[in-house]
């Protein structure tokens, strides 16, 4: 376990770039969306009036082409973007890299709208009919018909990367995500919540786009309604604390916050990578994936489903991602600890330290500072070493066995645990929590006058709904790609090891899944913001010749 998890993380790091030397996909993000805003003289401040209009309905005809109405080619795209990011990636940007996160999900969120426009607009513009007259569409279709065919490997690559990421980003941490909120909340088995999600999402998924997007367009509304209403009670339960964590994410944005509490602190470029990442994997803006649903859309104006596109980073990340922050902060639990009892096995990340040593910058555990040898047990108090979990140091430990404290020796090398030596055991103390289990917190802290104790089932819930309408709409992206690499022959093996990644998903431990995630994600956006940069010049056409149409039809 120890190997895949420092395999996913170097993976990972060399994908995104190294924090501290120079994030590259930040950097390939930021500026692809700055100039994706400035040739289109800032479309998305100027199109949201017309957006909403398209999304109530105003322009649907059932004569066009397309498999969804406007709304449910948006909702099926929202069930995608609007899940565990808003709960668990949110608060993994900022355990990570504190309130100043916050700042620069937001910025990915406004270029965000421009990249997302631009995608769905040459989605719209060069998908394919197939034979059995479905749509396919998306970055390997625009890539291929927009640049010519001698860029059809590059959307190949694109296709694999896409395939690959909705076992990841798509899939496997939505379930990781499920299994630790149902296993921290009601003690469910991470193994059972793996076999129920994965059998839900197989009684839909065979079911085609038709299915998806009726289960996504009744769920979306619904799930985004109770969550929204939650995160509005704990702020107006703590409206007094608001102003001041508005001014802490503004400043910590470009001077990032200090070691304090649970919080590890970090550099500028660590804060600023962890926030971008976490607004990509969010929102998607960028990676290609919404492109896919948006291609099925019946109508035959491409700018016009990129207006209804537009909207996605707004209400995912500008409403509900900054809703979420905003409670986290306010409560205060984001750099606080909280007693907890956790399983000490491989799918905890418990990190073994020498006494006097302590949790470094961004973070990070030195390789000096790991514990090696035999590690005694008095009385269920550890000796001679301390503990690390989500990187920080766990207050008061106490090793227990069937709820009392157990005595013995556990053997440690190189900081990680022998777990084949030891019986079942747990370990009792003071952690950081992090992921979705960290906005839980929030929300039974913030509405305790409300609710008790049982403010976190508004997350609880949440979760499992996000989870599992996010997996279903990635495994249709998953199977367009696939559709584009193989033909339909392909889609029913697909389907099958889409679901076996969800259960593993559930299984594994929070740094694996997330590392493989924020890989996939990154290599499935590089392809396909080099493809937005060079038609960049057509979507300005597009744009241009159906703004002209619109103003001769008015007059």
């Amino acid at each position: 376990m120890e190997t895949i998890r420092q395999f996913a993380a170097d993976l990972s790091g060399t994908v995104w770039g190294w924090p501290d030397l120079f994030p590259a996909m930040v950097a390939a993000l930021l500026l692809t969306g700055l100039f994706t805003t400035v040739s289109l003289r800032f479309l998305q401040l100027r199109g949201l009036k017309h957006s909403l209009d398209i999304i109530r309905g105003k322009y649907d005809d059932p004569k066009h082409a397309g498999d969804l109405s406007h709304f449910q080619a948006l909702t099926t795209a929202l069930s995608a973007t609007i899940g565990i990011g808003n709960i668990a990636g949110v608060a993994t940007a900022i355990h990570y890299g504190g309130p100043g996160a916050l700042f620069w999900m937001w910025v990915t969120a406004v270029f965000g709208m421009a990249l997302k426009y631009t995608e769905c607009t040459l989605s719209l513009k060069h998908r394919s009919i197939l034979a059995d007259g479905k749509v396919a569409g998306g970055p390997m279709y625009y890539i291929e018909k927009g640049l010519g065919r001698r860029w059809k490997p590059l959307a190949v690559v694109f296709a694999v990367c896409a395939a690959t990421s909705s076992f990841g980003s798509g899939n496997s941490i939505q379930a990781f995500t499920v299994a630790d909120q149902l296993r921290a909340d009601l003690g469910v088995p991470t193994w059972l919540t793996g076999v129920v999600s994965a059998s839900l999402i197989a009684a839909v998924i065979l079911g085609g786009i038709t299915r998806i997007g009726l289960v996504t367009s009744r769920l979306v509304p619904f799930m985004a309604a109770v969550y929204v209403t939650g995160a509005l009670l704990v702020l107006a339960l703590n409206l007094p604390a608001v102003p001041g964590i508005l001014v802490l994410v503004f400043k910590s944005a470009f001077q990032p916050a200090a070691q304090v509490g649970g919080f590890a602190g970090g550099t500028f470029i660590f804060m600023l990578t962890w926030g971008v990442k976490r607004g990509l994997f969010s929102n998607e803006s960028g990676q290609g994936s919404a492109p896919i649903a948006h291609a099925a859309a019946r109508t035959d104006e491409p700018v016009r489903e990129g207006m209804v596109a537009l909207m996605e980073p707004f209400i995912d990340t500008l409403v509900i991602c900054t809703l979420t922050g905003l409670v986290i902060l306010s409560t205060g639990v984001w750099d606080d600890k909280q007693p907890a009892e956790l399983p000490i096995n491989p799918q905890t990340d418990l990190v073994v330290i020498n006494r006097d040593a302590g949790v470094g910058i961004n973070g990070r555990v030195a390789a000096a500072d790991r514990f090696s040898g035999v590690l005694y047990i008095d009385q269920g108090r550890p000796t001679d070493a301390s503990l690390v979990y989500n990187h920080s140091l766990v207050g008061q430990p106490r090793v227990l066995q069937d709820g009392r404290v157990w005595q013995g020796t556990i053997a440690v090398a190189n900081g990680v645990i022998d777990f084949s030596a030891i019986p079942a055991l747990r370990l009792a103390g003071d952690v950081t929590l992090n992921g979705s289990p960290l906005t839980a917190w929030a929300f039974q802290r913030g509405l305790a006058p409300l609710a008790g104790r049982w403010g976190f089932l508004v997350v609880t819930v949440g979760v499992v709904l996000f989870g599992i309408s996010t997996a279903i709409s990635w495994s249709y992206y998953g199977d367009r790609a696939v559709v584009y690499l193989w033909g339909p022959r392909g889609v029913l093996p697909y389907k099958i090891l889409f679901c076996v990644m969800n259960f593993l998903g559930a299984v594994f431990s929070l740094e694996i899944v997330w590392n493989f995630g924020d890989t996939a994600l990154g290599l499935m956006a590089l392809p396909n913001l080099l493809a937005l940069v060079l038609l960049n010049r057509q979507v300005r056409g597009l744009t241009q010749d159906y703004a002209s149409r619109r103003r001769a039809t008015r007059r």
